[in-house]
This record gives structure tokens, C-alpha cells and sequence, in this order.
């Protein structure tokens, strides 16, 4: 009798270890052979009759097959709720831990977070009982997980080598610097097996440590003096600390805790050094999740540095070449809209006329889903469009009247001379589209326009949309000369002229345009704002249903109202 205890004894320690060595390589990234070793140890356990065991197998064997395989999910739940029986039946702690755990673990993958955290909270005061597979670590750093957003991954065993493979491929690719942070302190701190990790750089200009990221507290910017707190300490003295009771170390600053009601126990801060080895910035870790910090993870944290410091310097970097591509846009958005305005200032007759001619053109690119890339360049290309005009003399410019053929000649010359001031001053591939594409306004798809007499798709697809928005501008702009064309004219020249002097293609998505967004640019004419309730009400016609109400005999009162309420708008003459 003793003997059959005895084997049955071996046997039973047999498929614990067998267990341990699964969940190592579920640790380890191996789940098919984690698969293995759980089924060979519930086979044991069959054979011996032991429920809480077979529990434990049946419930990590669903977790595997959902690792292995998200699409194996109906099949996990299956074997967890076997598991789940199973536990309840024999009333094992260890079994129903085991479940609570995998239950969390799926949920937790599928985005059910709050599911998840219930049966975390419960495997957790499982294991306070008993945690004989040593779970209760990776309880809470999913926990931790789940408070901080991450994305649920399978428990790596705490092993350097795997660590710093995960960290390194987790922030290779970053640029962006609070990202980067948030990434490296939350790798950090599950590789460390800590509560918590914040990553501080060391600004040298104004002598300060900042950080985006503080685990477990909202994400905000941390900034303080550099020779201050822990953080502080080891950037001025290079010296690594490993405080073991952070209590009952003078240099802790208890008035943290009590400001968040957080409670520090153990600390690991230290320098982040690049290869020149200048300290560029900080790691403070806290509250290791069992016992104190050792050697070990101090040796962990320098290689971690390493990989870190090149990605921090690599994303700081980036931030300045941003930073320079956006103050060199911000001047050459300046200088454009400084020559754009310099011919303002010459021609009062027209002020105002390109920047018109842009925001139309801009509804036009909006109608049509251009790229946004698209867009920029014709946004530029119809700011600058008329800058040629600054050659032009100023009796001719400025005439109120109808120009004589010699002058109508002459002020034709502005485009050419568009071309030749922007082509003088291109300075990448995409300035010289903007150029293109600005001269080309005045050419028609029939091959009648000017300057060089393009036909068709031979004129720049922008040029072809400052077409129709200058044409429109124009005949829809009061003059000291002249008043604005009747909407009705306007309309019939645009569809006349398609095909001839217009891409038919563009016209038509011109006519499309929601009325409500083009009488908010000729309103800009006067400095006059069209009301909610009446935009709310125009935006349901276009154009061409404002033409159609026009030409339309048999036109009822609503649609007789419409016109009427455009028409109040487009003469100019609003009651303030």
C-alpha cells in the first residue's frame, strides 16, 4: 500500500513539474511545446484520478490553444469551463486561481477589460492563499497593463536576453518622443517585474528633468529643476540608487506619496548614458513586484539603458529636424502671403482676389477628396497665381474701365511673368508643381489660352481648378466700375464655357459644392458672416439647384425663398 502511495506520489510531482515547465514555455514564447507538456500532464492526472490537477491543465490548456490561435477562442472557453467545473467540483485554491487567471488572460486579449479585471482580482485573493505556480507576478503586472491601455501580451519570463530583444524591437521604429517614452517605461517595468517606471531626459539648456509618462498616475508633463529628487541625484552624480526601504532613505521625498496616496517601498534610479557617455537623462523604478531590486535587474536596467538612449537621442533629433521643417514652412507661408499681398497693395481693384481664389479652389479640392499633399500645392499655387502682376503698369493695373487691346496685351504678361519670378526662386520639385500650376490659370481646355497655349490634360490638373475659381471670383466680385454678374449669368458662363474654356469634369463638381460654403467666402469681400440658422438651411443646395430654381417656370415658394435667401447674401447688402 505504501508503495502504490509512494508511485502515485512520484507521479503527481511528475505532472506538477511538467506544469512549471509548460508555463515556462508559455513564458518563453513556446506554446506548442507548452501545449505538449499540459497535455501529457492532464493525461497523468486522468490516470490518477486528481480533478484539481486536471483543472489546472484543462484551463492552461485554453489559454495555449488561444495563443497559439485567436480563431481557437470557442474551443478555449470549452476547456476553461470544463476547468472551471472541475475546480468548483474538487474545490481546489490552486485550480480555481489557475481559472480566474486564464479567464482574465482572454479577456483581457479580446479588449474586455473590466471582465478582465474582476477575474484578475479575484485570482489575486486566490493566490494570497496559495500561488503554487508563482502567478500572482504576472496577475499583477496585467493588471498594471490594463490600467495603463497596453495591449494585453503573453508573461515573458523575466530573463535579460528576452527582455532587452522585446524592448529593443518595441522602440526601434518610434520617433515620437512622448510615445517613445510612454514604450520604454512600460517595457521597462514589466522586464523589471516593478509597479512602476517613468522615464525622465535631461533638457541641458534649461537644466531641468521632464518626462510625458508616469505609470499609474494621469499622463502629463513632469518638469522640474535637474539637481532635484532621486532623479535628480543620479543625473548630477552618475551614481546608480538601490533603495531597498525608500522610507527610511533621507533623499526620498515622502511629500509625493502623500499628494497622490501612493506608497513607495522600493527604488531603482538610474543615469541613462549614450555612447559618449553623457548622461542624457533617468529611469526611477518602483516597488519591485517581490522583494527588493537586485544586482541582477541593475545589470538589466544599464542594458536596457543602452538600447534606450540611442532611440531617445535618435527621437529628440527627429523633434528638431520637425521643428526646423515647421518654422521653414511657417517663413515660406509668410513669404508667400507677403508677396501675395504686395500686389494687393498695388491693385485696390482687386484686393482680396487671390485669397478668394484660394479658399474657392480649396471647396473645389475638398469636392473632388484630393490628398491633402494635393491640396497644399494648389492651396500655394492660388495665393501666388496673380504675382506676376507686379510688372505690370500700374495705368493698366489700376484703370477703371475697359482696357484698350494693347493693355489687355499687356496685362496678359502677368502670367508669364508668374512663371519667371517663381521659377527664379523654386527650391524643391514641389515649388516647381506650385509654379506649373500657377502660370496656368489663364489657360483653357480648348488650347485658346495663354501663355503657352496648353490643351486639355497638357494643363496642370491644380491649373485647371484655379481656372474655374478665378473666372468665378471675378464675375462675382463687386468693381468700382461694375457690380457683381447676376448668380444666373454667372452659372450659364461656367457651363457654356465647359469644355471650351473649363474642364467639363471640374465645373460640374463645382456646381456641387453645398451653397452655404461659397457664399462664406464672397462674403469675405465685406467682412460680413453668414447666420447659423441660415447656413444650416443653404447647405442643403448647391449651385446648380440655385440655377435650376432660376430657370425653372414652374419654381414653388419654397424654392422661390431659397433663391431669395442666396440672392440676400450674394448682393452684399446685409443688415448688421
Amino acid at each position: 500500500m505504501e508503495k502504490l502511495e509512494n508511485k502515485k506520489s512520484r507521479k503527481n510531482n511528475e505532472g506538477i513539474e511538467l506544469i512549471k515547465h509548460a508555463i515556462l514555455s508559455l513564458h518563453q514564447e513556446n506554446p506548442i511545446q507548452a501545449k505538449e507538456d499540459f497535455t501529457n500532464a492532464l493525461n497523468i492526472f486522468k490516470n490518477q484520478k486528481s480533478v484539481s490537477y486536471m483543472s489546472v491543465c484543462l484551463s492552461f490548456l485554453g489559454l495555449t490553444d488561444y495563443i497559439i490561435d485567436k480563431n481557437n477562442y470557442r474551443n478555449a472557453l470549452a476547456l476553461m469551463h470544463d476547468g472551471a467545473y472541475m475546480a468548483d467540483y474538487s474545490n481546489s485554491t490552486t485550480a480555481k486561481l489557475v481559472n480566474e487567471f486564464v479567464s482574465g488572460s482572454i479577456c483581457f486579449s479580446e479588449k474586455n477589460d473590466k471582465v478582465a479585471l474582476l477575474h484578475y482580482e479575484n485570482a489575486k485573493n486566490y493566490a494570497q492563499e496559495i500561488d503554487e505556480f508563482e502567478l500572482m507576478p504576472y496577475i499583477k503586472s496585467n493588471k498594471e497593463q490594463i490600467k495603463s491601455n497596453s495591449s494585453y501580451t503573453v508573461p515573458v519570463q523575466n530573463d535579460p536576453l528576452v527582455s532587452l530583444v522585446k524592448i529593443g524591437r518595441s522602440i526601434t521604429a518610434l520617433t515620437d518622443i512622448n510615445v517613445l517614452l510612454k514604450v520604454i517605461a512600460e517595457e521597462t517595468k514589466n522586464a523589471m517585474q516593478a509597479d512602476r517606471c517613468t522615464v525622465f531626459i535631461y533638457d541641458k539648456e534649461k537644466n531641468e528633468l521632464w518626462s510625458k509618462v508616469a505609470l499609474g498616475m494621469d499622463s502629463q508633463e513632469i518638469r522640474f529643476p535637474a539637481d532635484k529628487g532621486l532623479a535628480g541625484y543620479v543625473v548630477k552624480t552618475g551614481e546608480t540608487l538601490n533603495i531597498a526601504d525608500a522610507y527610511t532613505d533621507r533623499r526620498f521625498n515622502k511629500d509625493v506619496d502623500s499628494k497622490t496616496g501612493y506608497h513607495t517601498k522600493t527604488i531603482l534610479c538610474m543615469p541613462i548614458k549614450n555612447n559618449n557617455q553623457e548622461i542624457i537623462g533617468a529611469f526611477q523604478v518602483l516597488n519591485k513586484v517581490e522583494g527588493t531590486f537586485t544586482k541582477n535587474d541593475e545589470d538589466l536596467l544599464v542594458a536596457i539603458g543602452g538600447s534606450a538612449s540611442i532611440a531617445l537621442e535618435n527621437a529628440q533629433l527627429f523633434e528638431q529636424q520637425k521643428q526646423l521643417y515647421k518654422e521653414q514652412k511657417e517663413l515660406f507661408e509668410s513669404f508667400i502671403n507677403t508677396l501675395a499681398s504686395s500686389i494687393d497693395a498695388r491693385d485696390k481693384i482687386t484686393a482680396g482676389h487671390s485669397s478668394r481664389v484660394k479658399l474657392y479652389s480649396m471647396l473645389l479640392a475638398d469636392q473632388l477628396n484630393l490628398d491633402d499633399k494635393t491640396k497644399e500645392l494648389i492651396e500655394k499655387a492660388a495665393i501666388l497665381h496673380d504675382i506676376g502682376k507686379i510688372g505690370i503698369r500700374d495705368s493698366v493695373l489700376q484703370k477703371e474701365g475697359k482696357l484698350t487691346p494693347e493693355e489687355y496685351s499687356h496685362i496678359q504678361e502677368h502670367v508669364q511673368i508668374t512663371h519667371n519670378i517663381l521659377d527664379n526662386i523654386s527650391m524643391s520639385k514641389d515649388f516647381r508643381v506650385i509654379t506649373e500650376i500657377a502660370c496656368s490659370h489663364h489657360e483653357k481646355y480648348d488650347g485658346t489660352g495663354y501663355y503657352r497655349h496648353l490643351k486639355g490634360e497638357e494643363i496642370p490638373y491644380g491649373g485647371r481648378i484655379l481656372a474655374v475659381a478665378d473666372v468665378f471670383d471675378a464675375i462675382t466680385s463687386r468693381r468700382h466700375y461694375r457690380d457683381k454678374m447676376p448668380i444666373r449669368n454667372v452659372i450659364d458662363i461656367l457651363i457654356k464655357d465647359s469644355g471650351t474654356h473649363f474642364d467639363k469634369s471640374l465645373v460640374d463638381e463645382f456646381l456641387k459644392i453645398p451653397v452655404d460654403k461659397i457664399i462664406k467666402v464672397f462674403l469675405t469681400e465685406n467682412h460680413n458672416r453668414l447666420k447659423s440658422e441660415d447656413a444650416k438651411t443653404l447647405n442643403k443646395y448647391n449651385l446648380l439647384d440655385i440655377y435650376n430654381f432660376i430657370i425653372n417656370e414652374n419654381v414653388n415658394s419654397e424654392q422661390k425663398g431659397i433663391v431669395d435667401l442666396f440672392n440676400y447674401y450674394y448682393s452684399g447688402i446685409i443688415q448688421k
